[in-house]
């Protein structure tokens, strides 16, 4: 075995992972960072970030053809897909080449630029070296998965990472996947110009929000672009210049055939388990690989922690930023266990942002039924609020569900524009002492804006028998 290098403190990968690292220095001399690159993980290399600076655009395409609505009509002259494309990697080359700069000249934490794999007990091999500590953070991360489907490999196709490349936007794009990446980018690639079939084997697109959100959503795709739900892609080819997929109809049982320049696989995200090899380190997975965590984000090897994308809970970098928090006050500030903070996922927010984007705190009303709680759910338009006439929207909607008895906010789904912004006020009332409603309901909200949506959805609370 190659000479053991000793540290206080182990942490592999650098997306959440650095939020750790960040403030860990301060509290011993030796940290490791083992990360094979780029700094910064998913959210700034190819996810949140790049994605979201792409989707801009095309939420400013969809707006000017819609002000027809409002009475304002433009035409667009030139969509300039090279300059959009270059802002982007511009921004995230900048921001990733300060973080590399940054962690290079300081003495407290040393990085290795390659993909850590344990090999024993507390015993990391990082490239050429190996490593140990008394205490890892394993924020390892995920990667697409690409299903085994015959001849995809060989016809080429695009994910989240190699789509960031494209020089020009391709003329015709079918997208595997009808879920957040796969709504989100064919938002952007039908706003581009690029004529876009998006193949889901679900019943619906964005199948784990709620009904009513998913169904303004799907309809809102659907005048852009090509939305095939329960469809299953069964084999792939290449002819010519073309890429052939087939893809067998659920619902008849049939074979169909589509064809595009490019494919973008956008089928889900799979566990980093199978790099790393936790498992030799009696860190425990789940059946998909995702590592196994306590409600202190503890692993089954005491001194092993997991946060973030890994565990495989709420993929959000947001979420993974809380519980990095989390993860360091256990490590640094718990001497005794009622010290420790326990990790809280009752309030978890996230954000869809295709076009109307939709958002979601707490349950969905599928949700919440399955629960058992006793709960009334309560609705408005936007079209029944004045901004939201101001705006012309006829589609946007919000949805509480509060608990009968006590008043407590279960969960908020909206979608429409500003929706994550909206949905984020919820977020603030559910993470207070009683986590009701009467903050809301006491305060004086200005007129008009989009925020009156809400007070009228919670003044429209009724049982779910009511709305059927």
């Amino acid at each position: 075995m190659d000479k053991m290098e000793k540290f206080d403190l182990i942490i592999v990968g650098s997306g959440a992972g650095m939020n750790v690292a960040s403030r860990a220095v301060q509290e011993v001399s030796r940290v490791a960072l083992v990360e094979r690159g780029p700094l910064g993980g998913t959210c700034l290399n190819n996810g949140c970030i790049p994605s979201k600076m792409l989707i801009y655009p095309a939420d400013v395409v969809r707006m000017l053809q819609d002000a027809k609505a409002v009475g304002v009509e433009g035409r667009i002259e030139n969509i300039d897909f090279k300059k959009i494309m270059g802002r982007m990697l511009s921004f995230i080359n900048e921001i990733r080449t300060e973080m590399e700069t940054s962690i290079e000249i300081d003495s407290r934490i040393k990085w290795y630029k390659s993909v850590g794999e344990f090999i024993g007990d507390k015993i990391l091999k990082a490239g050429d070296n190996t490593l140990t500590a008394p205490r890892f953070v394993i924020a390892s991360g995920a990667r697409a998965l690409i299903p085994p489907v015959p001849g995809l490999r060989e016809a080429g196709y695009l994910d989240n990472i190699s789509l960031l490349d494209l020089e020009k936007p391709p003329r015709r794009l079918i997208i595997i996947g009808a879920g957040y990446i796969g709504c989100e980018y064919g938002h952007f690639f039908s706003s581009m110009g690029t004529e876009v079939t998006i193949l889901g084997r679900s019943t619906e697109v964005l199948s784990k929000e709620d009904l009513d959100i998913r169904k303004i959503i799907a309809k809102s795709l659907s005048r852009h672009m090509r939305v095939l739900t329960r469809h299953e892609v069964v084999r792939m080819e290449k002819k010519g210049d073309l890429k052939v997929v087939s893809a067998r109809n659920l619902a008849d049982d049939k074979l169909y055939q589509f064809e595009a320049e490019e494919i973008l696989v956008a089928t889900g995200r799979r566990s980093n388990s199978d790099l790393l090899k936790p498992e030799k380190s009696g860190v425990e997975t789940d059946k998909s690989g995702w590592i196994i965590v306590n409600e202190y984000l503890e692993t089954s090897k005491p001194g092993i922690w997991a946060i973030g994308d890994a565990i495989g809970k709420h993929m959000f970098r947001h979420t993974a930023n809380y519980e990095a928090e989390v993860a360091y006050h256990n490590i640094f500030r718990a001497e005794k266990k009622e010290d420790k903070k326990k990790i809280d996922f009752h309030a978890v927010p996230h954000a869809v942002f295709c076009y109307p984007p939709a958002a979601q705190v707490g349950l969905n009303e599928d949700e919440a039924k399955i629960s058992g709680l006793n709960f009334l759910v309560g609705r408005a338009n936007y079209s029944n609020v004045a901004k939201g006439v101001a705006m012309g929207d006829e589609s946007g909607l919000a949805k509480v569900l509060v608990e009968e008895d006590t008043g407590r906010i279960l969960g908020c789904s909206i979608v429409g524009p500003f929706a994550p912004e909206l949905v984020q006020q919820v977020v603030y009332l559910m993470n207070t002492d009683n986590e009701n409603l009467g903050p809301i309901m006491r305060s004086q909200v200005i007129h008009p804006t989009m925020s009156e949506v809400i007070i009228s959805a919670f003044n429209n609370l009724e049982h779910p028998y009511h709305l059927l």
